[in-house]
């Protein structure tokens, strides 16, 4: 099942940049996850973890097409698909305004761990509605 795309947008600041102005490329693992953070609902995140429930990656592949830089605000696309019980993999673009392709896409996989830090089927918690 893929759940419908939705947006988050990102306003690069100069620390976001290297010395060449370019957005530093470990600065969009950021982004991401602050993207998937706002698609799964903070107070919804906040309650897992309260009950020692969080996620964890468990693989992340990115491409880099084009480099952001310090002023561009970013439109992060996510969309979310399970793969098994287990892991969801999130799929993300960062689009720089104006541009006709993405500047940055990620699939980034997920697996959710109780407490204990033992595998919980992410189908059972009723995050995706």
């Amino acid at each position: 099942m893929i759940e419908e795309t939705r947006h988050y947008q990102v306003r690069v600041f100069y620390e976001d940049t290297d010395h060449s102005g370019v957005v530093y490329h470990a600065n969009y693992l950021k982004y991401f996850e602050r993207a998937r953070e706002d698609y799964l609902g903070y107070q919804q995140l906040i309650d897992m973890g309260k009950e020692g429930i969080g996620f964890a990656v468990y693989k992340a592949s990115l491409s880099y097409n084009e480099g952001a830089v310090f002023g561009d605000i970013l439109d992060i696309r996510s969309t979310a698909q399970f793969d098994g019980d287990y892991r969801t993999i999130f799929h993300h673009e960062a689009w720089r305004e104006n541009s006709n392709k993405a500047a940055v896409t990620a699939d980034i996989q997920l697996v959710c761990l109780n407490s204990e830090k033992k595998l919980l089927k992410i189908t059972d918690l009723g995050i995706f509605k």
